[in-house]
């Protein structure tokens, strides 16, 4: 009796501390577990790879875009911005139960457990949109042991620093949909043109469908793959009550409107100038790229955005989507050098050649105010200077060499002054000026406005036979426009690492006056007139409501318009990438594109008359003589001179010149009366744009 009372006695005591043991594995499991709860809480999650992107930001401090090896393109919204039907989608396909667990799906987690040891590897995953948003931001897409730890370690961790939906969110702003568009906004845009607030019951189905397999499942790709993907997604949505499956067969059988692949564009706003800075950033300031790709630096730039909008809409409405005719614009506020916007082509996914970088194109008769600029200031050409328009061959090189140009359609206007032969774009005129004061000078003017590329000092140079950039030309136009003051390009303002601090900032450089304003002021005021009647920019005045000044220019494979307000400086260029000849539809796009985005882009700004040096006096002269009108000229004109190179000579008519000198009005009488006239003009011109 007492052996067997003794027995059950261990026995129970046994019991007993077997019980304590599991006990206090169980407490000291529960403390481990809190222990890693807490530390998990207070230990911050490391830095997402797209937080490691540099950010490039505009003049305002908006962010236009990141900088990644993998070129994403991604434009972040909030869950209310969209559309319910993909938010609906997305959780009945990807995790239906995702608002009631806590990151992890145990049950799907046993079976793929169950299923890898069966086969001792990482064949398969039980994924919660949580851990699958974890993955994304943290980790690569290895099926290792050891991924799939810091895998949960990270899922635990968002799940207790964020609420479902802010998880939700930040998964449908960074999972990737294929063809470089990460999160739906970004996929919306691309897909169907629309933003993802838009999308409707089918449209979010098939776009639900594709994270699976975003290259699979790509209605550009493999459209049957993506309708049979589209189903599986709205049976899913029927099964959990989300729709009826009327609702999923009828959405199933609507034709959806894709955006053609060639109508395509990148989401990213500015990516001609956000290459142009990468390369300065690598070239220039010395920043790796691997920098760029993952130092979490800030670029501050010179952009701004809304004139950046306004230059993409000109090239857009401007442009044919499909064909092969290419474009760039690129526009500086030609008082501080800042590029305000830039458009190197028409499409960045089809072209990322950026044409406003291009020094293969022949400019034209838009380079001729760059000459006519040289003879002004050299004072061997005025505003009254007369060339007779007519065909002629012109020697050079000690006369052992000859050059016979033409003008377009062989029209010639026979004796004409410079005004005219801007406004119609002469090129006997032009030849006849660089022949008389030398292509050389021609060529340290256009050094002196900031050109460096190749020219050649020969008569073909007044004609635009150089090749230039768009850059430069719009760069050159600026110092006119700001009356010879020259400020070169800038691009960057600043550059400062992750923690705030500068890494690099832009110098604070002087304009420099390379150019007499005078002569500067002379030579916008007649580059107004190719916006006036009879000017080659006149078909598009209607849409300018302000002071402008500009050129044209056409080759056979190249059309420009350049031009400038006093607020931006801007170069327009058409082309083809093949240097095929342009038809005659295809020169006349560079006009309207110059003048919407200038209209556009200066619609908050009121506008500016272009201001006036000292040294300019107006007079009025008789156009046909290019004498001072006297009171029997024919007609009269009031033009602009550089002081001490306006006509002294009087137009009289045949009755006059037996009258006393005496009559006709004095030369000083007639210059103050010429500037209060001007002054009147003015006044009356402002108040019509005003009002217009």
């Amino acid at each position: 009796m007492n052996q067997t009372r003794q027995k059950t006695r261990k026995r129970g005591f046994r019991i007993w501390k077997f019980v304590k043991g599991i006990s206090v594995l169980v407490v000291l499991g529960l403390i481990a577990t809190a222990a890693g709860l807490v530390y998990l809480y207070a230990t911050s999650l490391p830095l997402a790879d797209s937080d490691r992107n540099s950010r490039l930001l505009d003049s305002q401090g908006d962010i236009i875009a990141t900088f990644s090896a993998g070129g994403k393109d991604s434009v972040p919204v909030q869950l209310q911005d969209i559309s319910p039907d993909l938010v609906h989608a997305t959780l009945a396909v990807e995790d239906r139960k995702f608002y009631e667990h806590y990151g992890f799906d145990i049950r799907g987690m046993g079976r793929a457990v169950l299923v890898n040891l069966e086969h001792m590897q990482m064949s398969q995953g039980a994924s919660t949109l949580t851990q699958q948003l974890a993955r994304n931001l943290y980790l690569s897409h290895e099926k290792t042991w050891t991924r799939k730890a810091k895998e949960a370690m990270y899922t635990a961790q968002l799940e207790m620093k964020y609420s479902k939906d802010e998880i939700l969110q930040m998964y449908l702003n960074e999972i990737y949909y294929g063809h470089g568009a990460y999160g739906i906004e970004a996929a919306s845009r691309m897909y169907f043109g629309k933003s993802a607030k838009q999308l409707d019951l089918a449209e979010s189905a098939m776009l639900a469908g594709i994270p699976k397999g975003p290259t699979y499942y790509s209605p550009y790709n493999h459209m049957k793959n993506a309708k049979d993907r589209q189903k599986i997604v709205l049976n899913a949505m029927a099964d959990i009550g989300e729709i009826t499956q009327t609702e999923a067969d009828k959405a199933y059988e609507e034709m959806l409107q894709f955006r053609p692949e060639s109508e395509r564009k990148t989401v990213e706003k500015a990516p001609y100038f956000r290459d142009y800075i990468r390369n300065l950033a690598i070239k220039e300031l010395g920043i790796s790229e691997a920098m760029l790709d993952h130092g979490g630096l800030n670029i501050y730039t010179t952009l701004d955005l809304r004139v950046q909008k306004a230059a993409e809409d000109a090239v857009s409405k401007g442009m044919d989507a499909t064909g092969e005719l290419e474009t760039a614009l690129v526009s500086i506020d030609p008082r501080t050098g800042y590029i305000k916007a830039m458009v190197g082509g028409k499409n960045y996914r089809t072209n990322q050649i950026n044409h406003v970088l291009a020094t293969t194109r022949q400019p034209g008769s838009a380079f001729k105010p760059i000459m006519y600029l040289a003879a002004l200031e050299s004072k061997q050409l005025t505003s009254a200077s007369i060339f007779n328009s007519e065909p002629t061959l012109f020697h050079y090189d000690n006369d052992r060499k000859t050059y016979k140009p033409g003008n377009f359609g062989d029209k010639y206007l026979g004796e004409i002054d410079l005004r005219k032969a801007i406004a119609a774009s002469d090129n006997i005129y032009a030849v006849n000026t660089i022949m008389q004061i030398g292509p050389e000078q021609v060529v340290s003017m256009a050094r002196n406005l900031g050109i460096t590329s190749n020219m050649s000092a020969v008569p073909s140079l007044a004609l635009g036979t150089s090749p230039v950039s768009p850059l430069e030309m719009a760069s050159a136009f600026s110092v006119i426009a700001a009356g010879g003051q020259r400020t070169p390009p800038v691009a960057i303002l600043q550059v400062t690492d992750a923690a705030g601090r500068v890494l690099y900032e832009a110098p604070q450089t002087k304009a420099e006056t390379v150019v007499e304003p005078a002569a500067a002021y002379v030579l916008t005021r007649l580059m107004e007139s190719v916006f006036e009647n009879g000017g080659t920019g006149n078909r598009v005045s209607a849409t300018i409501k302000r002071p402008v000044a500009g050129k044209t220019g056409t080759t056979n494979t190249d059309a420009w318009l350049v031009g400038f307000t006093p607020e931006l400086s801007t170069a327009v260029w058409v082309g083809y990438d093949q240097g095929k000849a342009i038809s005659t539809a295809d020169g006349r796009r560079a006009a309207p594109m110059f003048a919407q985005f200038t209209e556009q882009a200066l619609a908050s700004v009121p506008p500016k008359i272009f201001s006036v040096p000292d040294n300019v006096v107006s007079v009025y002269i008789d156009p046909e003589s290019g004498k001072l009108a006297g009171n029997g000229c024919p007609e009269k004109r009031l033009e602009v001179f550089i002081d001490g190179t306006e006509p002294t000579e009087v137009c009289r008519s045949a009755s006059e010149d037996s009258e006393s000198v005496s009559d006709d009005m004095t030369h000083e009488a007639q210059q103050q009366q010429g500037l209060q006239e001007e002054k009147h003009s003015w006044w009356r011109d402002f108040k019509r744009w005003w009002v217009e």
